[in-house]
C-alpha cells in the first residue's frame, strides 16, 4: 500500500520563487551597474572599472564551485541520515549530494551583500570634477521640478505612440556593425561557457572515474582563475593604450579567432571510450 500511492511535494514551488527573486536582483547588476561606471567615472578609467566589474563576476562562480564541490561531498539528507547508515560512496551513480545547502548558503551571502546597496548616494560627481556651487545647485532645483512634472503629465497615448519607433530603433541597432559584431561574440563565448558547465562534469565522471565533487573542484580551478587575469589585464590594456570602441571591437573578435582555433586544435586528442551497457557494449 505504501508503493501505490506516489510522494509529492510542494517545495520545488519554494525553489522556483526563490530564483525568480534572485533572478529579479541580478539582472539591474550589468546593466545599470555598467552605465553607473560610464556615468561617473572618467572614459580612460571606465575600461579599467569595467574590468574588475567582470573579474567579479568570474570570482564569484569561482567560489561558487568550489562550495559546490563541498556540498556534493555531503549527503543529500545530511542532518537527518547519519554517516554510518549510507552504505554508498560519492562516486557511486547512486549518490545525491546536498544541493540544497549551497542554495541557503548563496542566499544568506546575497542578502549581506545587498545591503550595502541601501548606502549608495543617489547621485555622484562625475570623477576628476568638483561638487557645484550651492547656489547653482539650488537655481536647477526648479526646472528639474518642473521636468518631473511634466514626465508625469505623459498620457498613455504618448508612451503607446513611442512604442512605434520600437521596429526603427531595432533596425537601427542590426545595422550597428559594432553592436553586431559584439553581440556574436557573446553569444558563442556564452554557449561554449553553458556547454562546459553542463556536461563536462558528467564527462570526467564518466571518462575519468571522478566524483562529482572533484570534477566541480577541476573545471572551478582550471578555468575561472584564468578568466580573471584576461579580464584585468584586458582592461589596464585598454586604459593604458586608450583604446577606443572600433579598435576594442577588432580586437575582440581577433582575440575570439585566436580562441576558437586553439580550442579547435582539441579535436586531436582522443580518449579511449569507456564501454557503457547498452550504448557501446550490449547488455549480456
Amino acid at each position: 500500500t505504501e508503493c501505490e500511492q506516489e510522494p509529492g511535494s510542494l517545495l520545488w514551488i519554494f525553489v522556483m520563487v526563490g530564483n525568480i527573486v534572485r533572478g529579479m536582483g541580478e539582472t539591474p547588476i550589468m546593466p545599470l551597474g555598467i552605465s553607473y561606471l560610464e556615468d561617473f567615472a572618467k572614459a580612460e578609467n571606465s575600461p579599467f572599472y569595467l574590468a574588475c566589474l567582470h573579474t567579479a563576476t568570474v570570482i564569484g562562480p569561482f567560489l561558487g564551485l568550489l562550495l559546490a564541490s563541498f556540498c556534493a561531498e555531503l549527503f543529500v539528507d545530511i542532518g537527518s541520515v547519519g554517516a554510518e547508515e549510507v552504505t554508498i560512496t560519492a562516486t557511486d551513480a547512486r549518490w545525491v549530494g546536498a544541493w540544497w545547502l549551497g542554495i541557503l548558503i548563496c542566499a544568506l551571502l546575497n542578502l549581506l551583500v545587498g545591503i550595502p546597496f541601501w548606502f549608495l548616494p543617489k547621485s555622484l560627481v562625475k570623477e576628476g570634477e568638483t561638487n557645484e556651487p550651492e547656489a547653482a545647485s539650488e537655481k536647477s532645483v526648479a526646472p528639474l521640478q518642473e521636468n518631473d512634472k511634466n514626465e508625469t503629465k505623459q498620457t498613455m497615448y504618448e508612451i503607446a505612440k513611442g512604442k512605434l519607433y520600437f521596429i526603427p530603433f531595432l533596425k537601427a541597432l542590426f545595422h550597428n556593425p559594432v553592436y553586431m559584431l559584439f553581440i556574436c561574440i557573446t553569444v558563442l563565448q556564452f554557449s561554449a561557457f553553458d556547454g562546459m558547465i553542463s556536461f563536462m562534469p558528467k564527462y570526467l565522471e564518466q571518462q575519468f572515474g571522478k566524483s562529482a565533487s572533484d570534477a566541480i573542484f577541476l573545471i572551478g580551478v582550471y578555468n575561472l582563475p584564468v578568466l580573471c587575469v584576461g579580464y584585468f589585464s584586458g582592461g589596464l590594456f585598454m586604459k593604458k593604450f586608450k583604446i577606443n570602441i572600433y579598435q576594442a571591437a577588432s580586437i575582440a573578435f581577433w582575440v575570439s579567432l585566436l580562441e576558437y582555433l586553439l580550442y579547435f586544435a582539441a579535436y586531436w586528442t582522443v580518449c579511449d571510450t569507456s564501454p557503457v551497457a547498452g550504448l557501446t557494449v550490449s547488455y549480456q
